[in-house]
């Protein structure tokens, strides 16, 4: 999964600059359907640049930038527009994080086991929709104000992991259904992270997918249908697996339609880039 340096100090520097604020309202559960010309969809040979911790390179000869939705100021995102760049949101959808603006807003109920390997983190019981949609709804506006036009979010796959909830395949499809739609609703492109054991389901519903070391792990190979389908895949390679240089996976993901990058595991601005 995706993560960014756990400094709460800041992050909440960032935020309080921004001025960022978080609507908590709760609309109905079940909007109708979005047309599908009513939200940007990415290019299936786009290039992206991915940054959540230091000073960020906007230098990239990339088409999108993927960054952290609360620390990153509107003026960046606005920035990169103005160069032609697009910008896409970060955010974890499936786990809840103690150092998010917003984190007194989830109720005691839907906050399941600790995040193995990451402190301050929880999973989220995604069975409940209805008590996590305003959380979720007010982050997905909060993208949208600052001109971001895409979301990329996290942790989507809680039904593979040691949630302390009974999870399902089909919880998760819902709940992954669900937030995709309400990105569409809001003229935002959507990514699916990693779940490409439901690809099958969420192809329709998802305009990208964003896998990690999947070279490194051997399952390129199961993201085909979204290349097939014409939508493009980014694939990240970490530094601190056998992965020591991007000559390593380059030809390899490439021959597969995917357009994959080399990252220290804290994603700062260094990058090798397969071209």
């Amino acid at each position: 999964m995706l993560r960014m340096f756990r400094c709460l100090s800041i992050l909440v520097i960032a935020i309080t600059a921004c001025g960022s604020t978080l609507d908590v309202s709760s609309p109905n559960p079940s909007p109708p359907a979005p047309t599908p010309s009513s939200w940007w969809k990415p290019a299936a040979n786009a290039t992206w640049h991915i940054q959540y911790t230091g000073t960020l390179n906007k230098t990239r000869q990339v088409a999108i930038y993927n960054v952290d939705l609360f620390d990153t100021p509107a003026s960046v995102v606005q920035e990169l527009a103005a160069r032609g760049v697009r910008a896409v949101c970060y955010l974890s959808a499936g786990s809840w994080e103690n150092w998010r603006p917003d984190k007194n807003q989830f109720p005691p109920e839907v906050l399941g086991r600790n995040y193995d390997g990451w402190a301050g983190e929880r999973w989220l019981d995604i069975r409940q929709i209805d008590k996590l949609a305003p959380i979720l709804r007010a982050r997905l506006d909060l993208c949208k104000q600052k001109g971001f036009v895409g979301v990329d979010p996290d942790n989507v796959n809680g039904y593979q992991n040691n949630t302390g909830f009974p999870l399902t395949a089909q919880d998760q499809v819902r709940f992954n259904r669900w937030l995709a739609n309400e990105a569409h609703l809001r003229g935002l492109a959507i990514g699916l992270k990693n779940t490409t054991e439901l690809l099958s389901q969420l192809i329709n519903d998802f305009d990208f997918l964003v896998t990690e070391e999947c070279f490194d792990q051997g399952w390129c190979h199961q993201t085909r249908p979204m290349v097939q389908a014409g939508k493009p895949v980014f694939n990240i390679e970490y530094t601190d697996t056998r992965i020591k240089s991007a000559s390593q996976f380059c030809s390899d993901t490439a021959s597969l339609g995917i357009f994959s990058i080399l990252k220290r595991r804290e994603l700062d601005s260094w990058v090798e880039e397969c071209r």
